[in-house]
């Protein structure tokens, strides 16, 4: 491992991410209530304006990676109509079968395939999607230097990477609001409606320890990606990242 990797790790201290979506299948019955919940309703928002910055090839086969209950492909699927196929993925085999009924409920759609697998061991050929995107999902895994490498490798020349994450307000007393929430309110609605206390302490433990703004874009150039930019959302208490794979590069 090199110095730099050791760096971005111990950036991403905090609770153990090891086998965090076995905590994820527990919460799977509530997990969208509280997401829309316990954000009012503003993570349906940020999902659109994920989904509205992909590139304008037409046809594009997206990989979402821990897709969750697929929010993230139903957001997709409904608000563009470059994509002609979607791939999503995850460990948490309790969301994972959410997301199967959520996707089959929806008719009229382009193809949407699931699969349980690692973000960390995309099992993909290089150069397999023309985009790949992943919400509230990088702050989970084991190894965020890795993950990220590994969207690039299955990215083609060109490809974007979308990622939608918390992240924590610039401003003082926004900052400080916006945390006495996340530490206090949060975790017991949370604990309470999902009957998992942990959950939701994890969830305001990881958003804290976890690298955003310009730390995170970082992290993304040392993957590979150009023109990477953040956008923050609702006053930054989360943020849009973005990233391309440069055209010329064939490795």
């Amino acid at each position: 491992m090199t110095t730099d990797r050791k760096a971005n790790m111990v950036q991403c201290e905090g609770p153990s991410r090891r086998d965090a979506w076995k905590m994820f299948d527990r919460v799977a019955h509530r997990y969208d209530l509280l997401n829309h919940l316990l954000s009012f309703g503003r993570d349906r928002a940020w999902r659109r304006k994920l989904a509205a910055r992909l590139s304008h090839r037409p046809d594009q086969h997206i990989l979402d990676v821990a897709t969750g209950t697929a929010d993230v492909i139903l957001s997709l699927l409904d608000n563009s109509t470059r994509v002609s196929y979607a791939v999503g993925m995850d460990m948490a085999g309790g969301m994972l079968a959410r997301a199967a009924t959520k996707i089959a409920d929806r008719k009229r759609r382009p193809a949407a395939a699931l699969l349980r697998a690692d973000a960390c061991r995309l099992p993909f050929a290089d150069r397999t999607f023309d985009a790949v995107t992943i919400a509230f999902g990088i702050r989970n895994v084991l190894d965020v230097s890795t993950a990220l490498e590994e969207m690039y490798r299955v990215l083609k020349p060109g490809g974007r990477v979308l990622v939608l994450e918390f992240s924590l307000p610039e401003k003082r007393l926004v900052r400080r609001m916006y945390l006495l929430y996340f530490r206090k309110i949060l975790p017991s609605v949370g604990g309470l409606i999902s009957g998992d206390d942990y959950a939701y302490r994890y969830l305001n433990e990881t958003v804290e320890t976890f690298p955003c703004g310009r730390a995170f874009c970082d992290m993304l150039v040392e993957a590979g990606f150009a023109n990477v930019n953040a956008v923050p959302q609702t006053f930054g208490v989360a943020s849009i990242y973005q990233g391309d794979k440069p055209d010329n590069n064939f490795l």
